[in-house]
């Protein structure tokens, strides 16, 4: 069973891609092709994607229908923003232990073409606009407009044909045709990944706290919880942040593009100098934001 993940930014194109290829797998395989996507969950996007622990739980739901799906003559396409590096990764441990193929269709698009796309959906189809009133330095407030698309564009972990997990990697822009060709060399003309020496008679369950995995979802979840936090915050408050004992001592409100900033300055140093106990990686972001903002 073949897996095909798709990934990019929301408002993309990745559904319209995941169709391009069943058509064309169903056109000239005798192949099954079974596309599982978040539109098969029947959730509101909105309401999934910005509450992390129903999030969790689709990406849960989405790879237990992956798994359900694995056979050796199907093909799997998994349509979802497939965002997280560590989640990739999980996904990647799923084909070393079913022994099949895998590859990534990364659809890249900027921020501002994913938001103009956006706006020319159907509104029951479009990510939503929250205010939210955002906290000045000298003490003077104005209205800022989040979109649950630019929070998920900040969450984005692009992906790197470095990493296995990551590779082969298809990357398409906005203009490109899909090379079938090399898609279907990369599933039927290439070994799977060879099972871990330990789990190669045996498979075991795959693992949901990993480091890099937790560490992605962790300081995902703190930057949420500050920006969700900054919009009732003034200057001098102490925000509580879910599964952190530290508070953030609120200063000045941060930018999404400052706390981007921030964030993966974190997981760099963090990936160098790994902390054996994964419960403290909520307060060391914590504090790390705390210094920053000095």
């Amino acid at each position: 069973m073949p897996l095909i993940i798709m990934c990019g930014y929301p408002c993309s194109g990745i559904t319209r891609r995941a169709h391009e290829l069943k058509e064309y797998f169903t056109q000239n395989t005798e192949r099954k092709v079974h596309i599982v996507g978040d539109e098969d969950q029947g959730l509101d996007k909105n309401s999934v994607y910005s509450d992390s622990q129903k999030e969790k739980n689709l990406r849960g739901a989405l790879r237990a229908e992956v798994e359900r799906k694995v056979n050796k003559d199907d093909i799997v396409i998994l349509d979802s923003l497939n965002y997280i590096k560590g989640y990739r990764y999980e996904l990647f441990c799923l084909i070393k232990h079913t022994q099949t193929p895998h590859c990534l269709v990364y659809c890249l698009t900027s921020a501002d073409v994913s938001s103009e796309w956006n706006k020319g959906r159907e509104a029951d189809s479009r990510y939503k606009q929250e205010i939210c009133l955002d906290s000045h330095s000298d003490g003077t407030h104005s209205l800022q407009r989040i979109h649950c698309l630019d929070a998920l564009i900040l969450r984005f972990e692009a992906p790197d044909s470095r990493n296995r997990w990551d590779s082969p990697l298809f990357t398409i822009q906005q203009e490109d045709l899909l090379p079938f060709e090399a898609i279907c060399d990369a599933l039927f003309k290439r070994k799977a990944p060879p099972p871990n020496q330990s789990t190669k008679n045996v498979r075991q369950p795959l693992s949901s706290t990993n480091f890099l995995y937790e560490l992605d979802k962790v300081t995902q979840d703190v930057l949420m919880a500050v920006l969700e936090s900054q919009k009732t915050s003034v200057p001098g408050d102490l925000i509580s942040i879910p599964g952190a004992t530290e508070k953030i001592e609120f200063t000045r409100s941060l930018n999404m593009v400052e706390l981007r900033k921030l964030r993966r300055q974190f997981i760099s140093y963090t990936k160098m100098h790994p902390t054996e106990n994964i419960g403290q990686i909520a307060n060391m972001f914590v504090q790390y934001l705390n210094k920053s903002m000095h």
